[in-house]
């Protein structure tokens, strides 16, 4: 049986306090990714990022740390899940901070703030929007798999036209993801079954929403900034 009517008519004190955890967490996040860049690029530990294991060794830890917070979130305690999730944030900084040294200072700007504008609209979207979102999740998720396969093959052919027709499409799908994501977390929030939740699982479900608009806005930057970058 459908909860869909049941939804529409909970008391809203819970939906705005797992909201604001998730944006709070998602911020917490940007700004410790911010922070692991800026430190690698001025410690001169950026260097590093020249070797190709070690860039496969970051890439491994990435997918180990998001990994355990998608598949064994509930397993977790809840500091052990915060230690993971910003543990993530800070490795991911360490990894992109290499973009300082491939983009000017101008490009990044506008990629940041096209994100952030892009990122607002879609998010408010996602909260105000009577349209069901879900469905278009399928579609975005199958968009994702096919850019992914087509930037792996574009790695052979080294093609700026299909670069930037993957870049143009990856802004596509993260905006529209955002949009979904964002409802997802709101209809969570409000499902009746979450009400009498304690606060570890509601500080799980908030660890989890920002987790997904963290990597919704990180990747919306990175296609914005392959964009804006191509003239460099």
């Amino acid at each position: 049986m459908s909860t869909q009517p049941q939804l529409l008519t909970q008391p809203i004190v819970s939906t705005r306090s797992l909201l604001r955890n998730v944006y709070l967490y998602m911020l917490l996040a940007m700004t410790v990714t911010a922070g692991a860049s800026w430190f690698t690029l001025n410690s001169g530990l950026i260097y590093s990022l020249s070797s190709p294991w070690l860039l496969f060794g970051v890439f491994i830890v990435q997918l180990l740390l998001v990994g355990t917070l998608s598949f064994a979130l509930h397993k977790l305690s809840v500091p052990v899940a915060f230690a993971i999730f910003f543990g993530y944030a800070a490795v991911t900084g360490f990894a992109l901070s290499g973009i300082f040294l491939y983009y000017e200072i101008a490009d990044l700007t506008m990629a940041f703030v096209s994100a952030a504008a892009l990122f607002l609209v879609m998010s408010l979207v996602g909260l105000f929007t009577k349209a069901d979102l879900s469905k278009l999740g399928t579609y975005l998720f199958i968009g994702l798999i096919g850019i992914i396969i087509a930037m792996i093959i574009n790695i052979f052919l080294r093609s700026s036209m299909m670069d930037l027709v993957i870049s143009i499409i990856g802004v596509i799908i993260f905006t529209g993801l955002t949009a979904h994501d964002t409802q997802k977390i709101m209809r969570m929030a409000r499902d009746p079954r979450l009400q009498n939740a304690g606060d570890a699982v509601m500080s799980k479900l908030s660890i989890m929403g920002a987790l997904a608009l963290y990597l919704d806005f990180l990747n919306l930057f990175l296609f914005l900034l392959r964009i804006f970058g191509r003239r460099n």
